[in-house]
């Protein structure tokens, strides 16, 4: 499900003009059989209900638990590191439009403060000691015909240890945690409830 970076790149996201300076790590495509060009809406629901971290298979959860635990323990993760101290918000840098469009919104289990939400587009973001990270979430139509949801990591690592950092976890996001997130959030799309589909 990993996609070559163009297929972020190649469309017209609004998080372009936003976010020149970040670095683009990953894009990675979720199966959701059925769903059409109004279908975005259903698809945040369904994913921001899926559990977050704890609905995750136990490998994931452990790297999670392993990555709080030394956030704790190194101090990464306080206040002092994070969105309107350490970095300012991206929402400061939005056009009109975009600052007028609602935010979005994200549950307590998911560490990302939103951004923007578009009908076919929203950006969240987290700051902390080592990174200043924006999660995209994109609608697209696939080659079969239906929609699917594809996510793109944005980053702006802290100094160079923000740069070791993100080289430290690459094999862990790639081979554990976006598989793991894939099977959660496609599942979640399958089983969505009845009335989030007609919203």
């Amino acid at each position: 499900m990993r996609l070559p970076k163009t297929a972020h790149t190649g469309l017209p996201w609004r998080i372009h003009e936003i976010a020149p300076d970040f670095r683009l790590m990953d894009v990675w495509a979720f199966r959701t059989p059925g769903a059409g060009p109004d279908d975005f809406p259903a698809m945040l629901a369904a994913l921001w209900n899926s559990g977050g971290p704890d609905g995750l298979p136990a490998p994931a959860r452990f790297l999670f638990a392993v990555r709080w635990r030394l956030g704790a323990l190194f101090g990464w993760d306080e206040p002092d590191a994070s969105l309107g101290t350490r970095v300012r918000s991206l929402r400061e840098r939005l056009p009109q439009d975009l600052r007028e469009a609602p935010a979005g919104t994200t549950p307590r289990s998911v560490p990302f403060a939103p951004v923007y939400e578009l009908p076919d587009e929203s950006a969240h973001e987290l700051a902390n000691r080592t990174v200043h990270t924006i999660l995209h979430l994109g609608w697209v139509r696939s080659s079969g015909g239906d929609h699917e949801l594809r996510m793109a990591v944005l980053v702006k690592p802290n100094g160079r240890f923000g740069d070791r950092y993100l080289a430290a976890i690459r094999p862990f996001r790639r081979l554990i945690v976006y598989p793991a997130l894939t099977r959660q959030w496609e599942r979640a799309w399958r089983n969505r409830p009845v009335a989030e589909e007609r919203a």
